[in-house]
């Protein structure tokens, strides 16, 4: 049959031209001559005799005699390698595609490579940075972190801004010390001996940073603690801080959180911000270069927040024992153990401090120096530090006992000991002055009689107490930042309509113990033979002298119920007796703090007998010896014995 042996022949020869276009492994000439012949016989034996297939394919179609049998074994050859030769084709497309790909690859690394060299750049420098992040003994999570910087970095044109940022955070990553601790020392008295010569007294400080180095010594892993130490400027809470640093044989680091507002402060800024920075908790470490350092948080009582965020929240995390071992810094998106640092802040005043942060913090009071203590200081400490200063042998100049405390009266009012340094500065320096225009000058000898030759006229006068028993005056005793200080309370009555006066710039508690105490007085009116007329016939008027000094505190309300019931009793108060203590409207006498600096300011004046509330006397061993030697402390826990104790009826 033609037709059909024409149709197949047309198949055969469509299959033939695909393959060959698909392998070119046939020349055109040949192909063309092939594709041209007419007979299907001819055009098959020339077909596969310019192919490659295997050959018992190839003879099974030459061993037949039929044309269209011949035609259709061919098609279906051919169809199949066909196929066969599609998908290799599209696997080695595929293969060399990877191929093409890597060597592109190694290709740009080799330029970069090159343009590293011309620059001078060290061509190893990744290589290297993995090297050193490996070396470091880094945390699991913190090593995968680091390696996946890495690994972008190297993908990085070194031209990119992300380049340098990516680089700034592995050099924080490869100086931050994971791991890396100093050794605690095991000696507890040597520990005690660099307290002891660093400092004067402070013996609960002292006797807290021994008891923490027993625990150590013993349990070899300890939690670091958080102190707080509160008192007054100058009584060295600062310096104590670093004397801890030296008797733990630790590295020392200080922050001062004075006018923090910015919680970036503290917890550091997110890596996407322009100039970002880990924050100066982290910063700190890095310098430390340990992981378990001292570390000082100065003045936590002056934080304030803004709309940047609250500082004093972020430190919730810092000095909180259960917290802080996975701080994570937001610059460096990896927890970071602060566990074996020993964090310790100080304040003036924890009244500002909010209450979550207060109590993460073990609070140990510097109260302040008595006179005695601040001679010894003196004598040990200041004296010498200003003479090293100034360049003054000691040979050139002595300064007696009875000079020094002449300038800790009359030229320094004060809890600690800054003030005295200055001032005993100010006489080192004039004497130095005297000796470098005369070096063969003889010892200046400064005594009481001549302080005030070095020092000018005195800056701050006694406190003067009561002269004689007076109607309508009573001592009290107040704590203020700079130690304690005796109160003189006044009242006058004037015919009036019951008004009261309150003067002498009082706050608002002390207000309110005015108020108190007046309504208390009136309440028993007639236990002391007091006409009730008499209060709306009366103004009652009190007053705080130094009038330009702020007062305020809740110690006031006996000391003004004495004066006030003396006033309308005309009976007078004893002026050889002070008393503190807060005054409730039934009559019971509250207990009140700072009891050592008030003894302090009532045995400065003199005074023997000081009225206490009985709630107070714990605090009685708190005080010096040579202080409760001199002073009769009288506690009382209500008013009415108060009453009999201080006014003569």
């Amino acid at each position: 049959d033609e037709i059909a042996t024409e149709a197949y022949l047309r198949v055969a020869k469509k299959v033939f031209f695909d393959y060959v276009n698909i392998e070119k492994r046939v020349g055109k000439e040949v192909l063309s001559t092939i594709i041209e012949l007419n007979d299907p016989n001819e055009f098959i034996d020339n077909a596969i005799s310019v192919v490659n297939f295997k050959e018992s394919a190839l003879i099974s179609i030459l061993e037949k005699d039929d044309t269209i049998e011949r035609l259709v074994s061919f098609e279906r050859l051919f169809a199949k390698e066909t196929e066969i030769a599609r998908i290799e084709k599209r696997i080695t497309s595929k293969v060399r595609e990877n191929i093409d790909k890597s060597q592109k690859e190694f290709y740009l690394r080799e330029q970069i490579r090159a343009i590293h060299t011309e620059l001078g750049d060290d061509e190893d420098e990744i290589d290297k940075l993995t090297q050193e992040i490996k070396d470091k003994n880094l945390p699991k999570e913190v090593l995968e972190k680091a390696l996946k910087e890495i690994s972008r970095l190297d993908k990085i044109n070194p031209s990119s801004p992300d380049y340098s940022i990516i680089l700034n955070y592995l050099d924080w990553i490869k100086d931050l010390p994971f791991g890396k601790s100093t050794v605690d020392t095991e000696d507890l008295s040597r520990a005690k001996e660099i307290l002891d010569s660093d400092h004067f007294g402070l013996e609960k400080v002292k006797e807290r940073i021994v008891e923490y180095l027993a625990v150590l010594k013993l349990t070899k892993t300890i939690k670091g603690p958080i102190l707080c130490f509160v008192g007054p400027p100058g009584v060295g809470k600062t310096s104590v801080a670093t004397s801890i640093a030296r008797a733990l044989n630790r590295k020392f680091v200080r922050m001062s959180l004075g006018g923090v507002k910015d919680e970036a402060e503290i917890r550091g800024h997110r890596k996407t911000y322009v100039g970002a920075m880990p924050g100066r908790i982290i910063y700190g470490l890095k310098n430390a270069g340990a992981d378990n350092p001292v570390f000082l948080l100065d003045e936590i009582d002056k934080l304030s927040a803004d709309i940047h965020g609250d500082p004093a929240s972020a430190l919730l995390e810092v000095l909180d024992p259960e917290q802080n071992p996975t701080f994570r810094d937001r610059y460096l998106e990896v927890p970071f153990d602060l566990s074996k640092v020993m964090f310790i802040t100080t304040a003036n005043s924890v009244d500002t401090i909010p209450y979550p942060l207060l109590d993460r913090m073990e609070l140990i009071e510097l109260t302040g120096y008595t006179n005695e203590e601040k001679l010894q200081i003196a004598k040990r400490y200041l004296i010498p530090k200003q003479l090293k200063l100034n360049g003054l042998k000691e040979n050139k100049i002595e300064i007696t006992d009875d000079a020094i405390e002449e300038i800790i009266r009359s030229y320094t009012m004060e809890a600690g000991v800054r003030n005295l340094e200055r001032e005993i500065a100010g006489v080192i320096r004039k004497v130095a002055t005297k000796v470098a225009q005369s070096p063969r000058r003889r010892r200046e000898v400064i005594t009481k009689e001549n302080v005030a030759k070095y020092l000018g006229i005195k800056k701050h006068l006694r406190d003067i107490r009561l002269e004689n028993d007076e109607v309508g005056a009573a001592t009290g005793l107040a704590w203020t930042s700079v130690g304690g200080t005796t109160l003189t309370i006044e009242v006058g009555l004037m015919r009036g309509k019951g008004e009261i006066l309150l003067t002498g710039k009082l706050g608002d508690v002390m207000k309110e113990s005015a108020r108190a105490a007046i309504s208390y007085i009136r309440s028993h009116a007639s236990e002391y033979g007091i006409e009730d007329e008499r209060f709306e016939k009366t103004d009652i008027h009190i007053h705080v002298p130094e009038g330009a000094t702020p007062k305020d505190g809740p110690s006031a309300g006996i000391t003004m119920a004495t004066a006030i019931l003396s006033a309308f009793t005309n009976k007078p108060v004893r002026n050889d007796i002070a008393m503190t203590g807060e005054l409730t409207l039934r009559g019971k006498v509250l207990a009140i703090g700072g009891l050592k600096e008030k003894a302090l300011a009532a045995y400065r004046l003199g005074i023997k007998d000081v009225i206490i509330p009985k709630a107070n006397t714990k605090d009685i061993e708190e005080i010096p010896l040579e202080i409760r030697k001199e002073i009769n402390f009288i506690p009382l826990t209500s008013v009415q014995q108060v009453f009999e104790k201080a006014i003569k009826f």
